[in-house]
């Protein structure tokens, strides 16, 4: 089994040795090990989430990369809301700069896909979907795949590239 998607989502989540256990139907001291070691081996994880809760605290939002705020009102809530407000004040800029980063694809879409017998049907989370004749499905997708990955630019330079991949099908399940 793979753990690492489990691990990674949940430590940004703020997941317990316990919740991680559950589920991965691990024993709780070996979840534990896990969350410690992620913690070690990755200590600026950390250092973002703490960074990202005490500027939520002191401002009342977080930003995007982008620079778009997403307020966090509850954000000095006590008590189980408080668990939530913190998750949620370390996810949102990651989620965010996500949905920026799709949005400013989108928009660049249609003018990219003008001569080309393609539709932009659906955008689902990180993806879009498309209806391309077959016999432009290569085209079109090389032409989709350089506008995602390039829609950081120029406002944001990423540290890492950002990489877009094609899937190909008669429907959207089969293209996955």
């Amino acid at each position: 089994m793979c753990a690492a998607a489990p691990i990674n989502f949940g430590v940004i989540y703020g997941i317990s040795g316990f919740g991680l256990a559950r589920n991965l139907r691990i024993p709780r001291a070996e979840a534990q090990d896990f969350i410690n070691t992620y913690f070690e081996r990755f200590p600026g994880i950390r250092d973002y989430m703490d960074d990202t809760k005490e500027f939520a605290k002191s401002n009342g939002y977080v930003q995007t990369l982008f620079g778009r705020k997403i307020h966090t009102p509850e954000i000095n809530a006590k008590g189980p809301r408080a668990g939530f407000a913190h998750r949620a004040a370390i996810n949102a800029p990651i989620q965010g700069t996500a949905a920026d980063v799709i949005r400013r694809a989108m928009i660049r879409m249609d003018d990219a896909i003008e001569d080309l017998p393609a539709k932009m049907l659906l955008q689902v989370h990180d993806e879009l979907l498309f209806e391309v004749p077959e016999a432009e499905v290569e085209k079109t997708s090389a032409l989709v795949r350089e506008v995602m990955e390039g829609a950081t630019h120029p406002v944001l330079e990423l540290s890492v590239p950002l990489v877009a991949e094609a899937g190909i099908g008669d429907d959207w399940e089969a293209a996955h």
